[in-house]
């Protein structure tokens, strides 16, 4: 890769990545087996997109589902318009170079939107404390009615350039971990959704996405709470077992008083010592 720009050359719709053991019977043209793959979730129903630039791939990108919705209004399904190989995306406006990329993806008039455009922005970076570098989506936007955009931050989709960024939900609602975010009071009217979301750029070789790095999240909203649901009852019952010691090491300094011996005083008969002393071990 040169620092130069790389100008998209051409749209190719890169080989279909199907996983288990149904890859054979996928990979067959029909229509109707592809519908019931999709409904079952089964496999992703398009083949990525693959943008080339001077007969090198440049950007893999692909999606089981693209789905917008505008406040309350009709949810917008773009799957079959950004990946269908029928009906291929413009993306003649992207543009690669070494450390930058701009997938650009055009799907004319939709509904009530004019122009509508999806852009992702990338980014490749070298790290010296990893020794490697990494790419990462910067940031994703929606553009129509030829001047209205909304944007939203990605900075959380990263993945070392040697392999592709895998995540089941990249989406701007919380419930799904809320990856976008909104940049502008404006975005925040917009959702936007990738279900079974991959892409890779940069380092993509033969066509084919390279072994995955998932964005699985370990620490969700329910894990969290339940971290800290764990801590409050560790520190409770660190603190009655303090209570309990404490209690018991006083009870162990009552019985040592009750022992005490009180030296004689020379001015009062030794009779008196010894029928206190006689008294006490009464009691």
């Amino acid at each position: 890769m040169g620092g130069g720009m790389w100008m998209v050359d051409s749209l190719v719709p890169a080989e279909p990545q199907f996983r288990g053991t149904l890859q054979a019977s996928i990979q067959s043209p029909d229509v109707s087996r592809r519908k019931l793959l999709q409904m079952a979730g089964a496999a992703v129903p398009f083949p990525p997109l693959k943008v080339l630039s001077n007969g090198e791939p440049c950007i893999l990108f692909q999606a089981r589902k693209l789905s917008l919705r505008y406040e309350k209004q009709k949810q917008l399904d773009l799957t079959e318009r950004a990946f269908s190989p029928h009906k291929p995306v413009d993306t003649s406006q992207s543009v690669c170079r070494q450390d930058k990329a701009t997938l650009v993806m055009r799907f004319g008039d939709v509904e009530d939107l004019r122009d509508l455009s999806i852009r992702l922005q990338l980014s490749n970076t070298f790290y010296e404390s990893s020794g490697q570098w990494w790419f990462s989506v910067d940031s994703v936007s929606l553009l129509y009615n030829a001047s209205e955009e909304a944007a939203f931050n990605a900075s959380e989709v990263y993945a070392p350039a040697s392999s592709s960024y895998h995540c089941l939900h990249v989406s701007s609602l919380q419930r799904h971990s809320a990856l976008l975010l909104p940049c502008t009071d404006h975005a925040r009217r917009w959702t936007i959704t990738f279900t079974d979301f991959q892409i890779q750029a940069f380092s993509v070789t033969s066509g084919r996405f390279s072994p995955v790095s998932d964005c699985a999240t370990f620490l969700t909203p329910a894990i969290l709470m339940g971290l800290i649901t764990s801590l409050i009852l560790l520190l409770v019952l660190a603190y009655a077992l303090h209570m309990v010691i404490h209690l018991k090491h006083i009870e162990h300094d009552d019985e040592h008083k009750a022992d005490v011996y009180f030296p004689q005083n020379p001015e009062q008969p030794e009779h008196f010592y010894v029928e206190n002393l006689t008294e006490k071990n009464i009691l």
